[in-house]
């Protein structure tokens, strides 16, 4: 049995690199996975979850591999045809085999291989990129409805691009890198057009006139400080979007807030707390203010938990 590893993460980029040290490919806005062939398909997380049982469709083995390690994202198409992790969000969290299996055929998935570990046996860490990339084209995958998405050599080029097609953004790697597992590198760099980010829940409240309802959450930051507290979010938090917060939710009621600082009194008067742990991403207009400006909620992170937040801070001090 291979033993389940970290995939190595990408720092925020200032300016897309030019020159022809670096490659660029699209920015998936799905969900991280590491697969593990060794007889089986194994499916990992980010933070090293075991997700196999989620994606019933992305677990048939390419043909001829075996103590193969790959590294990817699992996506899925919104109604416009592009990947949307709302989409993702509904089957992130379901186990109930006949519930799944509805899922997939309703909202199925595709794994986007973008690297390889490990191949037959072969420990390719160590390997600069353009090689692993190289070894990577010249396998099948077409058995498993994999696909390996193509790299460009104009990152100025793909970046527009994908902001013309409503793409989340592109990542530029410099083709001399090393694979280092479970690391942040500059190596890697990340250029994200939406304002995204992730967030820790400390509160929720219910819907004007109701007790149950859940309607709006409230969040944090982490930092170095604690949980700075970041403000209230509605928008996006439809039925379906509240019952799965509130699941989430309910056995983690306590009294008083988890916030490391004051939550105005408009925002905690009516606010059930609960314990900081369930995790969410957010869409915001804007970056650096102290409240998120007109949050949406995006779903929640099922394979990122509260303590890679803080690992990430740790890495990348000066990000979010």
């Amino acid at each position: 049995m291979i033993d389940v590893l970290l995939p190595m993460l990408a720092t925020p980029g200032t300016h897309v690199p030019p020159g022809d040290d670096w490659r660029h490919e699209v920015k998936w806005d799905g969900v991280r996975a590491l697969a593990t062939i060794d007889g089986a398909v194994t499916l990992a997380s980010r933070n090293g979850n075991r997700i196999t049982a989620a994606w019933p469709e992305l677990v048939t083995a390419p043909t001829g591999l075996a103590d193969t390690v790959l590294d990817g994202e699992i996506i899925a198409l919104n109604e416009r045809g592009i990947p949307d992790f709302r989409v993702l969000a509904e089957r992130m969290h379901v186990r109930n085999t006949a519930t799944v299996a509805r899922l997939a055929q309703r909202i199925p998935a595709t794994y986007m291989v973008f690297d390889v570990l490990r191949l037959r046996g072969e420990d390719l860490c160590g390997l600069p990129l353009e090689e692993r990339r190289r070894r990577l084209a010249d396998l099948d995958l077409s058995t498993s409805g994999w696909q390996v998405p193509p790299e460009y050599d104009d990152g100025a080029m793909l970046l527009e691009a994908t902001r013309t097609q409503g793409l989340e953004g592109i990542v530029s790697k410099r083709i001399d890198s090393t694979y280092r597992p479970g690391e942040r590198s500059h190596h890697w760099l990340k250029f994200a057009h939406r304002h995204r980010g992730t967030f820790v829940v400390g509160g929720w409240r219910p819907q004007t006139g109701s007790s149950d309802r859940l309607a709006a959450v409230l969040v944090g930051e982490v930092t170095p400080d604690g949980l700075r507290y970041r403000g209230r979010v509605g928008s996006g938090i439809g039925p379906k979007q509240s019952r799965s917060l509130t699941d989430a939710l309910a056995p983690l009621g306590r009294v008083g807030s988890p916030f490391a600082d004051e939550v105005p009194r408009a925002d905690a008067e009516g606010t059930f707390w609960v314990d900081p742990v369930v995790v969410i991403d957010v869409d915001t207009h804007g970056l650096g203010y102290e409240r998120l400006r007109q949050p949406s909620y995006q779903g929640m992170r099922s394979d990122v938990s509260v303590d890679d937040l803080a690992d990430d801070l740790a890495d990348n001090p000066g990000g979010h």
